[in-house]
């Protein structure tokens, strides 16, 4: 298969911004294709006429980069390579770690025909000083590991099953994919990634000391998903193991899980009242491999894993994701807004049991809006049901 998955979606993101006088933000989660990304974006470049005196790259995981990690030494290597009469794309990877990185990209970004991207694997980056420098002058992109389309390029499964199978089971980090026949290798390779950021962009970059904490947490919000979670909810668990530990610690523990990229909240919204509710969130892991990975188990639990699949393709397509209060006793999985357009999304593994149909029809059928209402299953078939489409999980994905 192919050795550079085209990840098209990204880089027409990064191309619609191409020469605006925006500093273009690449996040996500450590390995899931930001570097690639770039060096894809840079192949695009030089196919459209830029040559390679205008293009400047660092990569601050590398050592032979490794005095760069000085702001002020970034900032003048970049502004030494500046190309004399015309644009100079300037590509930096891993940007938080450099100290006070912010300080060298607000300075550069002042200059004309420069044109700057970033990459960071921690959203701790974007709440400090840049935010502040920098508000309403950078967009930001956020990367996720492959959708299940691009997942087609990556693995030699023909049948659109056995590949979903594999997708869900292994997950979707590209590199991982090289993997998908060596079950020992691939559990090696995420792990590598779950110990990486919980070391570098958890406990490092958050000063944070307890990594067996840090583990306890994640392990608790995987087994959680698609389930209401808060930190004292995690903290009597966890106390009631034989691990005393307050909430506010928890709470510290969970910032630093999200702002890694690692896991996403999700808020609950009131749909009738229109107003989000303070009450418990729910997290939504970025690789369902990952999840596997952490749990020690595949194939378990289909529906919350489909709900994650689900909730991780709306993110991708560009929806802003809440989950909804339809009634006093009923949620809806997903209340999904994009370009001020609503659309509910209930997901379910299966609904060829009348009951289990009439269970996931009912939040649906209590908004009493016209906004578009899907049921999304693996079940062979697509249906109507008075208006709620019901489409087939995977079909949906390769739309």
């Amino acid at each position: 298969m192919n050795e550079l998955i085209g990840r098209k979606e990204y880089l027409e993101q990064l191309a619609m911004w191409r020469d605006e006088k925006v500093i273009k933000v690449v996040t996500g989660v450590r390995r899931c294709g930001k570097s690639t990304l770039l060096e894809l974006f840079i192949s695009a470049l030089k196919e459209d006429g830029v040559s390679d005196k205008q293009i400047v790259l660092v990569n601050l995981e590398d050592e032979g980069f490794s005095e760069l990690l000085d702001y002020k030494k970034l900032h003048k290597y970049v502004e030494t390579r500046m190309a004399k009469g015309k644009r100079t794309y300037v590509f930096i990877d891993e940007v938080q770690n450099c100290v006070d990185y912010e300080k060298a990209v607000s300075s550069l970004h002042l200059k004309k025909n420069l044109d700057i991207y970033i990459t960071g694997s921690n959203a701790y980056m974007l709440s400090g000083e840049l935010a502040t420098k920098l508000a309403g002058r950078y967009v930001e992109i956020d990367m996720l590991p492959l959708s299940f389309k691009e997942y087609g390029e990556a693995v030699s499964i023909e049948d659109k099953r056995k590949r979903f199978a594999s997708y869900m089971d292994m997950g979707a980090f590209p590199y991982s994919t090289k993997f998908a026949d060596n079950s020992l290798a691939h559990s090696q390779y995420l792990e590598g990634i779950i110990n990486t950021v919980l070391v570098k962009d958890i406990m490092t970059r958050k000063r944070l000391s307890d990594v067996t904490l840090a583990k306890s947490i994640a392990r608790f919000l995987s087994s959680s998903i698609g389930s209401p979670v808060s930190a004292k909810r995690i903290a009597d668990t966890l106390t009631s193991a034989g691990r005393p530990t307050g909430a506010a610690t928890i709470d510290i523990y969970l910032e630093a899980l999200v702002d890694s990229y690692l896991f996403y909240k999700v808020h609950r919204y009131d749909i009738k009242g229109k107003m989000n509710l303070k009450t418990e969130s729910k997290y939504y892991i970025c690789d369902t491999g990952l999840r596997n990975m952490i749990l020690g188990t595949t194939g378990q639990d289909i529906g919350y894993q489909i709900e994650n699949i689900a909730f991780l393709e709306l993110l991708r397509r560009g929806h802003t994701i809440n989950i909804g209060k339809a009634g006093r006793d009923t949620e809806v999985d997903f209340v999904a807004v994009r370009d001020k357009q609503t659309e509910y999304y209930q997901v379910s593994a299966s609904v060829l049991d009348e009951s289990t149909l009439e269970r996931e029809l009912r939040p649906l059928r209590q908004i009493k809006d016209n906004h578009p209402k899907f049921l999304l299953t693996l079940d062979e078939f697509s249906s109507d049901h008075d208006g709620i489409q019901q489409i087939n999980l995977i079909d949906w994905l390769l739309q």
